[in-house]
């Protein structure tokens, strides 16, 4: 059986109605996390019970039973001891079977200190004082339903809660820290509406009679559906409504919509093994955006659907070193590789495209038909396929086989021609590569859901088809000469879509005009700028359309025309005239900096609020002299507690002051950073410390990062904010890292941190030589849970290096033209 960091002292074996036979000896096989246990003789078929006792360790290492270090209101230091199982740690806690498709019923006991709170998946039956010790006592939980060993859950600490029932007569509590129930409330609130929301969806109660969702100070992972106890990151589920900003509401109401979608889709519905990881991760990735938007209408969240996950997933599936959604897992370490966002963003991505496809009625019948028919099992990817084709008579494995066995998506180029009446369209699909077009013998295929619609009304499609072979021509009636025409209705078909020059021209007016919806002005922008960065169009083409956006009113718009511009930015930071981008961004985000100005004004709400905190960080950073000497103002205030900043504006003024300032600057920083009592602050400064330029101001900050200061789990951002701030600070968070490398190889063992940490810190890198030094580098210190991270990242820095040999000096040239001869508004 499995077992892993636990020692066996005694095993037996009673078989029924038979005489106890005790084992004689334990052999562990470590690499392989298993242990044997011999008996005298060989046993005999039939049912028993196996008894053992067994001694664990209560780790540091943040999975298995682990304990969390926390400071009580009074300053004290204590420890929680919690569990985080997913994928393969189970075993670190009790010897068991622990794989997805072997599923039993579990009885937990727990005996705990008397003054603690104790949980676990299920309900509390029973209480009783310990006999050995009176300050002890044995509390014991309801039998589970039939479940995976990875969701199993229990948690020993001191917590407060807030309580409700949902209209289903569910039990939700949130649990907090102490003295901070308050902050469970928006959380709970969220938990309620969701709960009814999913049961009406699949159309099947919820299993348990409770759910509790509780915040643990030191966490890996943003959050984890244990079944009836979820466990979250204290920034992913407490909200306090004088300190949190717009976008903590909103990552917490996504988290918590992820996680209990997977009460139902993971959890009573469990994948057969780890290859099917995508399918629970895609689908909660794709379903709390449903959610949130049912209980948040107002926060537009499908266009943020398309800036967070579904270009992220785009720009990582266009490297030869991605991977299919569906990977083949044998090795446990294999699991922590696919924790990506090709399982979760890309998974999210092609489900959403599916569900268009299919429409909503049918897919829901057909996931109530999947979740009926495999409840309390286990199921594989083309079990859904099977439900959801009967519910639509559509093919729907042929169609997505073709999204998750195979890596990669198409670029469909498109030419038109007016034929009297009709616009005749001529396409054709590629396979999308970051490096250029694709050159090889047999490109893949893709079945592609293509809408098309046209100014005439551009938020319906005039016509859908399934793009199944490599060309097909489609004839459009009825539209006039003046008329554009556009692809990918919505951003919903996961594929770029690559004009004729004369069908862009007509596009961009409804750019400027604002005719085209919001989520297709991004997609447009946003493909636009992935060509330019494959070498397909010029820079220069994109930066004139980015200009077009002057009159934007679009937070998510702006959100990813923002990030594109902070790559480029990065990638000029490795020239000479990084100022003259640093002009254009303060040109691009000073209009609707004016019109926003710094405070609220009446009636607005939640993307207006995201919107002034993002262009005012944007303006600060470029150093933009009005936005900074105001920063510059209200953060001295805010420091002499005059006048707090309210939580939207903080991080872009902490980003603003820190960029522009000193060594005193920094200071104020770590000194807020140490009195903040909450986690979101904390993280809020963490984030914004790799902004300092001066060298030995970054040196300062990369220790602080490895101090007891900060939560080993947010030790990544600080170091990956360091090697995003500035040149200088890339080279530095590198050095950082090969220099303490051991340190922080042993703090994320395997883990999907150690990934991100390599990510965040090299990806910047714009030479050919640093790819070849990052990978020597990790030949020599390998990391297996990061090997394909490890790729993707010498591939970009090739790319990076690529694009800045092709493009730098047009990009240069057409700054300098423009400084002569400002564009006229």
């Amino acid at each position: 059986m499995n077992c892993a960091d636990i020692d066996i002292i005694t095993a037996s074996y009673v078989p029924e109605g038979d005489e106890e036979i005790h084992a004689t000896g334990f052999n562990y096989q470590n690499e392989d996390e298993k242990v044997t246990l011999s008996f005298p003789s060989t046993l005999q078929p039939g049912t028993g019970t196996l008894k053992i006792d067994f001694v664990g360790e209560l780790n540091d290492k943040m999975k298995g039973f682990y304990r969390s270090k926390y400071t009580t209101p009074s300053g004290e230091v204590r420890y929680a001891a919690v569990t985080q199982f997913e994928a393969t740690d189970a075993r670190r806690a009790f010897p068991c079977w622990d794989e997805p498709a072997i599923k039993a019923t579990f009885d937990i006991s727990l005996v705990v200190p008397k003054d603690r709170v104790a949980l676990s998946n299920m309900n509390v039956i029973d209480r009783k004082p310990y006999p050995d010790d009176e300050n002890v006592v044995e509390v014991k939980f309801a039998r589970t339903p039939v479940m995976s060993t990875y969701l199993v859950a229990f948690v020993v600490g001191e917590y407060d809660f807030v309580e409700t029932r949902s209209k289903d007569g569910v039990c939700v509590r949130v649990y907090t820290p102490v003295g901070k129930a308050e902050q469970g409330k928006f959380a709970l609130e969220v938990a309620a509406k969701t709960l009814p929301f999913y049961k009406d969806y699949f159309n099947v109660p919820y299993p348990l009679p409770k759910i509790d969702l509780i915040a643990i100070a030191d966490f890996a992972a943003g959050a984890m559906e244990n079944w009836g106890l979820v466990t979250y990151r204290e920034t992913a589920l407490l909200i306090d409504p004088k300190n949190s900003c717009s976008s903590s509401r909103q990552w917490v109401a996504l988290v918590v919509g992820h996680e209990l979608a997977h009460q139902w889709f993971g959890n009573l519905v469990t994948m057969e093994w780890w290859t099917h990881l995508w399918l629970n991760e895609g689908f909660a990735s794709w379903i709390e955006y449903l959610c949130v938007d049912h209980c948040f209408p107002e926060y537009d969240i499908w266009t943020q659907f398309v800036s967070a996950d579904y270009t992220r997933a785009q720009e990582l599936d266009a490297l030869d070193n991605s991977h299919p959604i569906e990977v083949s897992v044998g090795h446990p370490s294999e699991v922590d590789e696919i924790f990506d966002a090709i399982s979760y963003s890309k998974g999210a991505s092609v489900i959403r495209m599916l569900h268009d496809y299919i429409g909503d009625k049918d897919f829901k019948k057909g996931m109530n038909m999947y979740l009926t028919k495999f409840q309390q099992k286990n199921a594989a990817t083309e079990d859904l396929w099977e439900s959801l084709e009967n519910a639509s008579g559509k093919p729907i494995a042929a169609v997505m086989n073709t999204w998750t066995k195979q890596m990669g998506f198409p670029l469909i180029y498109v030419e038109a021609e007016q034929k009297e009446d009709d616009r005749l369209l001529r396409l054709s699909q590629r396979k999308f590569c970051a490096s250029g077009p694709y050159v090889g013998e047999d490109c893949p295929q893709w079945m592609v859901p293509i809408t098309i619609s046209t100014s005439e009304d551009s938020s319906h499609a005039k016509m859908k088809i399934l793009m199944d072979k490599p060309e097909m021509n489609v004839v459009l009636k009825d539209v006039k000469p003046d008329q554009w025409v556009k692809l990918n209705l919505g951003t919903v078909g996961f594929y770029r879509t690559q004009y004729s020059s004369a069908m862009l021209e007509s596009l961009l007016p409804g750019i400027r005009d604002l005719s085209l919806p919001p989520v297709d002005r991004l997609g447009l922008q946003n493909d636009l700028f992935s060509l330019a960065r494959a070498g397909i169009i010029s820079t220069v083409e994109v930066l004139k359309v980015m200009e077009a956006f002057v009159n934007e009113p679009n937070y998510t718009v702006w959100s990813d025309l923002s990030c594109n511009l902070g790559i480029l930015s990065t990638l000029l930071s490795h020239t000479d005239f990084y100022e003259e981008i640093q002009e254009f961004v303060k040109d691009v985000f000073s209009p609707i900096g004016e019109r926003l100005g710094w405070d609220p004004k009446p009636g607005e709400g939640h993307l207006d609020a995201l919107l002034r905190g993002l262009v005012l960080g944007k303006l600060g950073k470029a150093g933009h002299k009005a936005t900074l000497e105001e920063a510059r103002r209200r953060f001295k205030d805010h420091v002499e507690g005059k006048q707090i900043l309210s939580a939207d504006l903080r991080s872009p003024v902490y980003l603003t002051v820190l960029k522009h300032g000193d060594g005193t600057t920094l200071d104020i920083m770590l000194k807020l950073h140490k009195q903040a009592d909450m986690q979101e602050e904390k993280n809020r400064i963490e984030r914004v410390l790799g902004a300092t330029l001066s060298p030995e101001l970054i040196q300062k900050v990369l220790t602080f990062a490895l101090s007891e200061e900060v939560r080993p789990q947010d030790t990544v951002s600080v170091i990956g904010g360091v090697a995003g701030g500035s040149k200088h600070g890339r080279k530095a968070a590198w050095k950082f890292i090969k220099d303490n490398w051991e340190e922080l190889y042993n703090r994320y063992q395997g883990g999907f941190l150690i990934s991100r940490l390599i990510k965040l810190s090299v990806e910047g890198f714009a030479v050919d030589k640093m790819a070849g030094e990052v990978k020597a580098f990790f030949e020599s210190h390998p990391a297996p849970s990061a090997e394909r991270t490890i790729q993707q990242c010498c591939e970009n820095i090739l790319l990076n290096a690529a694009w800045l040999k092709r493009d730098a000096e047009s990009i240069h040239q057409y700054l300098l033209q423009r400084k002569a001869s400002p564009p006229t508004a």
